[in-house]
């Protein structure tokens, strides 16, 4: 059931006895655990690794409110904005029986980070995202205790986050379905995955949305009538959904709204990480084959890789450069006399953090009206998961970003980027992205443009 549902983060758990241990761990067969992956490692540097290695010595304090728990201290700590908040009522987590219509799962975000919190329920679920290994579960017990603890969880998350949905890795996937006047999904329904490239009037099932869509249909807001026939359903799609009748009571939530444009944004990020995890993981996989072929035949370390070993991970980097660069995103239409955004307090927070060029431009800004995006390259190029993706597969990533935005490859797969925005893409990569390799330098010193590459970025500048 929790597969059904609109998630992320469903994630088991069990409790053994008051106060104590919450997550399942070390228990039955979790995939990539063997080298060269090692994703039961403890050697890990996500972002709430990082936290709870300053909670145990004391240079961080995770503080309780009766009204919601760790819940502000949480976001506060990992740098996740309230107004990042979309509700869920489809059945998901294993705190399934507290989500509804009325008591929906609130879903806050970052760059690196997804905080899961149900109303009245025991633990706060959280995804954060680790460079090398993707993404990591963690319970945090809601229960009031002297040093509260963030537990990482393994065998239940990773039932239904390695999946088809997630590419096969450790990730997050969202889900729309047709939902029932309780939140549980319609028998004989369908279901959607949702990334950037969904229609909009399949996205959102089972979710509140707020804001302005324009003229735009979506499933959100809504629930199954009755339950009619599957051959119904796929006739009349829109009949079977209807209004929901009475709104939830929001001030159990620290905001009242379901942001339109941030679900606009989980639709790009979810999927965009990945992935990065993707090629990452197939890239190590790779090449630890290849050395251990290389070992058995008597073979010199170094021996270059072979067109096979290449494959491997080279598809799935186009796969990222595509997804990237939004190829097959789903169009908007919205007339210029809307706008998405007019009321969205996200947009402009999440807006703010960009690293801007010296024209002011970030791949942080929204466009809203005929795409999410004003410039269409992803702002994940600046996390530390995408600047952990090993060699080669990180070269081949840049070499081919370069061909594509100089227009160099001209080939119909990025036929949909106009010459003015790789122009603009590439220009704002030079001036705000560190690390770029020599190539790069080449060629905006060649063709005199301006290069500004800080070797850092404060976290700050990232997260926000």
């Amino acid at each position: 059931m929790l597969i059904a549902a609109a998630a992320i983060a469903s994630i088991g758990w069990i409790v053994l006895r008051a106060h104590a241990q919450i997550a399942v761990r070390n228990q039955g067969y979790v995939p990539y655990s063997d080298a060269p992956i090692n994703y039961r490692s403890e050697d890990l540097s996500d972002p709430v690794a990082k936290l709870q290695h300053l909670l145990d010595r004391g240079k961080a304090t995770l503080q309780y409110e009766p009204e919601y728990g760790y819940l502000k201290s949480v976001l506060g700590l990992l740098k996740v904005p309230v107004d990042s908040q979309t509700l869920v009522f489809s059945k998901t987590s294993f705190q399934y029986k507290k989500i509804s219509p009325d008591h929906p799962r609130a879903l806050y975000f970052n760059d690196d980070v997804y905080i899961g919190k149900v109303h009245e329920g025991k633990a706060i679920e959280v995804v954060s995202f680790d460079p090398m290994q993707g993404a990591i579960f963690y319970l945090l017990d809601e229960r009031k205790v002297d040093h509260p603890t963030f537990q990482r969880a393994e065998l239940d998350c990773t039932q239904c986050h390695i999946a088809a949905g997630t590419r096969g890795v450790p990730g997050v996937l969202l889900r729309s379905i047709y939902p029932t006047t309780t939140g549980t999904q319609a028998p004989s329904s369908k279901s959607f995955i949702t990334d950037q490239e969904s229609p909009l009037k399949d996205r959102w099932g089972g979710w509140y949305v707020t804001g302005d869509a324009g003229s735009q249909p979506h499933m959100g807001n809504a629930v199954v009538e009755d339950q009619q026939s599957t051959a119904d359903a796929q006739q009349d799609e829109v009949k079977r959904l209807i209004s929901l009748s009475r709104p939830f009571d929001a001030s159990a939530y620290l905001t009242s709204d379901s942001d339109i444009v941030a679900h606009l944004v989980l639709a790009h990020q979810t999927q965009m990480h990945n992935l990065i995890t993707l090629t990452n993981y197939k890239t190590r996989l790779a090449l630890y084959a290849a050395a251990n072929r290389n070992k058995s035949a008597g073979l010199p370390a170094d021996t270059p890789l072979s067109e096979s070993d290449r494959q491997q991970f080279e598809r799935p980097a186009e796969q990222l450069l595509h997804y990237l660069l939004f190829i097959n995103e789903a169009p908007l239409s919205v007339s210029n006399a809307q706008s998405i955004d007019k009321t969205s307090a996200f947009a402009k927070e999440f807006a703010l953090r960009g690293i801007r060029d010296r024209k002011g431009r970030s791949l942080r800004d929204f466009d809203l009206r005929t795409r999410t995006f004003r410039y269409p390259c992803s702002y994940l190029i600046y996390s530390d998961s995408f600047d952990s993706l090993p060699e080669p597969a990180k070269g081949y990533v840049y070499h081919r970003l370069l061909e594509i935005l100089t227009g160099e490859d001209k080939s119909a797969d990025f036929v949909s980027l106009s010459d003015e925005d790789r122009h603009a893409i590439l220009e704002i990569l030079l001036a705000t992205k560190a690390g770029l390799p020599e190539e790069w330098r080449e060629y905006a010193k060649s063709n005199h443009m301006h290069i500004h590459l800080a070797q850092t970025h404060s976290r700050q500048s990232r997260q926000g």
